[in-house]
Parts: structure tokens; sequence; C-alpha cells
């Protein structure tokens, strides 16, 4: 059978428009540095999304809960085995993403006769001061970019870059624990709100929606309104809150740590 590069390149368009639509309603991961440690964000129905990789990374992603464990577990096995191999100081997230994940990210999603994988991570190394902090995102395309600060992932790009705006915009208040959960939590409604926003006017073929203060209006109200939906229910299948900490400053062996439902429940109750 013939293949042509015209036809690779409309396998290429096709396979990232069935990526994206079903990326589109996953439930977004924020990254922020903090004094405290690198915390990341999100929340759930069913499976975890935050995971600790390594005694500095943690990692959280957006996908088929497949692909998001074979990630995972690539990623597992090669920062254990290069821990063991080499030195703990060899096992960062710039080898971790750049020279492993990447590649073979690439290399699947450009192969028409595999299946792709439908993911997007958020990979977070913890410094010894706030600005060494690096999170890297990372695509199914295996492309990829470095952050310092704050990141997301969410179900389109339009949601990142509102997202990051947002972030942009108040991260340098948000500076201790309870701050930085209040902030994480606008910025993952802000994702979801306009991920789903975007993909209902992709369906439906909307036009331009009306501007000025009415626009920003109506995306504040969503922004509460989902918050509300979603985390004040006390049905034990409705979402979940999940927040993990790599601490800076611990005593403890073990960086990571998940906050407990003691240290949310201030945050939580202000949107019940």
């Amino acid at each position: 059978m013939s293949f042509t590069p015209y036809d690779w390149n409309q396998s290429i368009q096709t396979r990232m428009e069935y990526i994206e639509e079903r990326l589109r309603d996953g439930s977004p991961v924020v990254g922020l540095s903090i004094p405290e440690g690198v915390l990341l964000l999100s929340v759930h129905r069913a499976q975890r999304k935050v995971y600790e990789l390594y005694d500095r990374l943690v990692f959280g992603a957006i996908g088929h809960q497949s692909d998001v464990e074979a990630i995972r577990n690539a990623a597992l096995e090669f920062c254990h085995r290069e821990g063991f191999q080499r030195s703990p100081d060899d096992v960062t997230a710039q080898r971790l993403v750049g020279s492993v994940l990447s590649p073979a990210l690439k290399k699947a999603f450009g192969d028409p006769f595999t299946v792709p994988l439908i993911f997007r991570g958020l990979f977070a190394e913890l410094g010894e001061k706030p600005e060494q902090d690096a999170l890297y995102t990372l695509g199914f395309d295996g492309e990829f970019r470095l952050e310092h600060g704050f990141s997301v992932v969410a179900g389109s790009l339009e949601a990142e870059n509102r997202v990051l705006e947002l972030l942009h915009a108040k991260a340098a208040g948000a500076q201790d624990l309870q701050s930085a959960v209040r902030l994480g939590l606008e910025a993952w409604a802000t994702g979801r709100n306009e991920a789903q926003r975007r993909g209902f006017a992709d369906r439906h073929s909307l036009g331009a929606r009306a501007g000025g203060e009415e626009e920003e209006e109506q995306q504040i109200r969503g922004v509460a309104e989902i918050l509300r939906a979603e985390l004040s229910s006390n049905d034990r299948e409705g979402a979940q809150l999940e927040v993990g900490l790599l601490e800076r400053n611990t005593l403890r062996e073990g960086k990571f740590r998940l906050l407990r439902p003691a240290e949310l429940e201030p945050v939580l109750a202000e949107y019940r």
C-alpha cells in the first residue's frame, strides 16, 4: 500500500483533531511555586491526578487514564533506574521530559499505523529556592515547554492561555499555602470553564460572543458556578479536590505529601 506525503499530513491532522477533542473535557492541572515548595492542584472524580515520581519530582496530567498511567510508569522506571545506576542528582525533569518522554511521544504521534496517546502532562522539579523550581508541560506530540513560577495543562490551548494570564496577574500575591490553594482553584475553574465554553462553541458553530464588561462578568460567574457545582457536593461520587505539595524545608525523608482535608476545608468552605 502506497503512503504519500499528502496522506501523512492528512493523517497527522486527523490524529491531532481526534486527540484535542478528547482532551477538551479533561480536568486541568495547575502548578504553583511558593516558598513552601511546589504545589500541583486538580479536581478528580475517580483516579488520582497528582503523583510523586522521585525525591524532587511530581507529575500531573490530563488524558485517557491508560495513557496517563503508561507515561507515569515509564517516568517512574527511568527515574529509579537513573537514580540507582548513576546518582539521584542525575534524575531531573529536563532529562526525563527532554531525553526520554518527548522523543517517545513524538514517535508515537507521527506514526499513522499506531494508536496515538491522548495525553498532556505537567512535570515539576523542586529547587533549593522558588526561583529554581522548574515546571515542564509536555504534549501528546512530544513538544514541551519550561516555565518558572507557575504552569498549567488544560483541555485546550485557549484554556491554558487564559489560565496563564490569570496566574501572571495574581501569582505574586499567593505566597502562602492557603492563598496558593485559593488561586490554584480559581485557575483550575478558569481553565475548565474556557475549555468547555470553546468546546460548546465549536460543536454548535456559535458566532462571536459579546465583548466588554458583560463578557467578563459572564466569565467570572461561570468560574464561581463551576467551583460551587463541582466542589460543594457531599456525594462520595462527586468531584474531589486533590493538592500535592513537594515541601522545600521538611525534615521528613519524603518531600511529597497530599494536603489533608483539614488544610483544604477553609478554602472549600468559601464555595459552599
